[in-house]
């Protein structure tokens, strides 16, 4: 079975994802990524869960027994590692290997590693094969001087990156009260600073950063908490993280939720305003809902699709050279200013738009007007054989449908799970179509 999944190796740490096969893994990157007899420089961040420190170390050594010198980081958001590919850190040296320890948006006792190339850019799936590949590979090792070392460490030192994407907006957020829940991971060290930095009134809700409580009801996957804190604050928005700050979702005035897709449209909408939407199109995953694409099309603007997965945005932004994309999870990438996506990043836009309109959040996202869809996740162990039982039945539910609506099923690349996603008319609608695939697993 492959390792990698849709982002990266994840399982739970020290039993799925153990410190052998992480150092195993970053000696099989090195091997891959590295030229023959260069000593490559390696950046390393991690998310606050307890097992970040075991398999950070495990990392580490990896790298320097491969010959690799190493910068820690220490508690990072994920595209503060691939920002950490595109300048210098620690002398004159660029790095030309990341690491993010971190399962993202997963329950806190899992764990996970993603790696990065020259340049910040996620490692396609044959790279990732090639790694796994690696893994077995009787490799001389270096000894003497030729071992790595560790060049620097900048834990708790985040003021580079906060400068990076505090620069990325060009007026001030003065006026606006937004509310930030950081999911008690690795938001909780970058984005309240970075709000601040960028003139915003900050309430900071879920900065916990134990790890012990990461992602745990709080965060881009549990809103409700972030909806109340919004309407009790006064505030104009609210902005909910996940466990690595690569996403960002938000809330309005009132409470209600404004998706990646609306976060998407408002921030497409304003560079096409500007003349600055590369080739006039915006690259959306197949999750997208309907209403965006129409949003899209009412506007001239084109819609690129992929599969999920931010990487894939990245690939297609990268070899048709567009300029943003995103997932309606709240993954949004930002071509001008981010290798990956960036969900602070993606925040300070949000905010720059409503503050260069003078436009509420609500307002902005009203032009996305959304079609009732209903997401069930079965668990399952064999996502091969669940999708193929699946197969008629779907395609019988879709004529059912028509054009009214439609119908997506997935096998997730994070998790033992089959995704099943409806489109419909109503909601009452999805969620019976929906149901009722969901009970033949």
């Amino acid at each position: 079975m492959r390792l990698f999944g849709t982002d990266g190796v994840r399982g739970v740490a020290n039993v799925d994802l153990t410190a052998d096969l992480a150092l195993g893994l970053a000696r099989a990157a090195v091997a891959e990524l590295a030229p023959p007899g260069s000593r490559p420089l390696a950046v390393v961040g991690r998310d606050p869960r307890p097992s970040g420190e075991l398999l950070e170390s495990a990392v580490v050594a990896g790298l320097l027994a491969s010959g690799a010198d190493v910068v820690r980081l220490g508690v990072v958001p994920t595209p503060a590692v691939a920002h950490a590919l595109t300048v210098p850190l620690v002398g004159d040296a660029v790095a030309t290997v990341g690491v993010m320890i971190s399962a993202s948006h997963n329950p806190m006792p899992d764990n996970g590693i993603k790696f990065f190339g020259p340049g910040g850019v996620k490692l396609s799936d044959a790279v990732e094969e090639r790694i796994e590949q690696r893994l077995d590979e009787a490799r001389e090792q270096p000894s003497g001087t030729d071992v790595g070392r560790l060049r620097g460490d900048l834990s708790g030192d985040t003021g580079w990156y906060v400068d990076h994407v505090t620069k990325s907006i060009d007026r001030s957020l003065s006026g606006i009260r937004v509310v930030v829940d950081c999911a008690n991971g690795a938001a909780a060290i970058v984005a309240p600073a970075a709000y601040r930095a960028a003139g915003a009134d900050v309430v900071v809700i879920n900065d916990d950063l134990s790890g012990e409580r990461i992602n745990d009801n709080c965060g881009a996957t549990h809103l409700d908490g972030l909806r109340t804190a919004v309407v009790q604050n006064g505030a104009d928005l609210g902005l909910a993280h996940d466990g690595d700050a690569d996403r960002c979702l938000a809330v309005d005035a009132a409470g209600e939720v404004v998706d990646g897709d609306q976060i998407l449209a408002v921030l497409a909408l304003a560079l096409h305003e500007r003349g600055a939407l590369a080739n006039n199109t915006v690259v959306a995953t197949v999750m997208s809902n309907l209403g965006f694409r129409q949003a899209m099309a009412a506007a001239g603007i084109e819609v690129a699709e992929t599969p999920v997965g931010d990487r894939y945005v990245l690939e297609r932004m990268r070899s048709d050279g567009l300029a943003i994309g995103g997932e309606q999870s709240g993954h949004l990438v930002i071509a001008a200013h981010a290798q990956t996506g960036d969900g602070i990043l993606a925040g300070l836009h949000l905010m720059a738009r409503m503050a260069e309109t003078g436009c509420s959040l609500a307002d902005l996202a009203s032009v996305v007007v959304r079609l009732p869809q209903v997401l069930v996740n079965v668990r399952v162990t064999d996502k091969a054989a669940a999708m193929a039982a699946l197969d008629g039945l779907v395609g019988d539910a879709q004529r059912e449908l028509g054009d009214t609506g439609r119908i997506l099923v997935r096998p997730s690349g994070t998790e033992p799970l089959l995704r099943i996603m409806v489109e419909a008319p109503s909601e009452t609608i999805a969620r019976s179509v929906a149901d009722r695939l969901a009970a033949q697993l």
